[in-house]
């Protein structure tokens, strides 16, 4: 090592934002591993490394003691022999001799690139974590990649996600080369680095996409209360606004329901329910079964369940094919359902 390598490292950690103490302090940790494997030393070993001009010594540290207590001379030193080194030393004391071998510079330098290499690989993987934990709950957009064993991997960047069997919609079919908007389901920080989880099916990924579209939304004028989701198929989302001039549904549907429209493409014609929220729970279950009309709600809050009357032509609607219509209502606004005709 020398002031030339000490500067290049340096300026090597201000561009990759690395700290340079933590690196030097690793430095000498791995110089110590590679003096012992290299020299075969079951010795105490300090390296120091000169902050200033790049030099490198490594000490061998033994522990001051009375001839009576000698017994291990790779770890101890007499105190005569260390009185010889100087005056200080005293029983008890760790001194400090210099073992640096003629040809350690050149290990010296190959243990800094070794170093140096694993701390930019870490940083750069705890960036990469760090950028996408808060992405995490977001969409991103990306390439197919390739697909194997039905997951379908897609470049967002700076790595590849992944978007499992079971977060694809039954709807849709997927190409290598498509252009894929995921919901960021999970971010994980393993040993080979960031994994990045994706998903097409999790209701999140029609709030974001509400949010995307809606401006009312993301300005905060408009709130999404809930949604429920059977992917591929229908979703139900539930909004709501504070100021009773400003029509929550009709923001969401957009001019002649371009917005709401550009969701559902994007969703490959998944149904969408716009439902308005109500604090009044019957006024919320009935919306919730739309677009079938309601006669009636009579809720029992301590059950938590209501009983819902629709008109006798209604009745396959507000239950849905295999029951979906009921049972997503139900699971936006929380209360068992039950339906009956008149």
């Amino acid at each position: 090592m020398n002031e030339e390598l000490l500067l290049a490292l340096e300026e090597l950690c201000e561009e990759k934002g690395l700290d340079k103490e933590t690196i030097l302090d690793a430095l000498e940790a791995a110089l110590v591993a590679a003096y012992k494997r290299n020299f075969n030393s079951a010795q105490n070993v300090e390296v120091q490394m000169d902050r200033e001009k790049g030099g490198i010594h490594v000490y061998t540290q033994k522990t001051v003691v009375e001839e009576e207590d000698y017994v291990d001379p790779q770890e101890e030193i007499l105190l005569e022999d260390a009185k010889k080194i100087s005056g200080v030393y005293n029983v008890g004391d760790v001194v400090n001799i210099e073992v640096t071998p003629r040809d350690f510079g050149r290990i010296a330098a190959m243990t800094a690139k070794q170093v140096v290499t694993q701390r930019l690989r870490e940083a750069e993987r705890g960036i990469i974590y760090s950028e996408f934990t808060e992405k995490e709950n977001d969409i991103v957009s990306g390439r197919i990649s390739r697909i194997e064993r039905g997951n379908v991997f897609v470049d967002i960047g700076k790595l590849e996600a992944m978007l499992p069997v079971n977060e694809q919609p039954s709807n849709e079919k997927y190409e290598i080369g498509q252009m894929l908007l995921c919901y960021v389901s999970d971010v994980r920080n393993g040993t080979k680095g960031t994994q990045i989880m994706l998903s097409r099916t999790h209701p999140g990924l029609v709030k974001r996409l509400f949010i995307r579209e809606v401006p009312e939304i993301a300005d905060g004028i408009v709130e999404i209360m809930g949604v429920s989701r059977e992917a591929g198929s229908r979703t139900k989302i539930a909004v709501w606004a504070e100021d009773r001039n400003i029509d929550p549904q009709g923001a969401c549907i957009g001019p002649k329901g371009a917005r709401v429209q550009a969701i559902g493409d994007e969703l490959k014609d998944e149904k969408i329910d716009i439902v308005k929220w109500s604090e009044d729970p019957a006024e919320f279950i009935a919306a919730s079964l739309s677009p079938s009309k309601v006669l009636s709600v009579d809720v029992d809050y301590d059950e938590k369940t209501a009983k819902v009357t629709v008109p006798e032509n209604q009745l396959s609607l507000a239950i849905g094919k295999s029951g979906q219509n009921v049972r997503l209502a139900a699971r936006l606004t929380g209360w068992k359902i039950d339906i009956s005709a008149k």
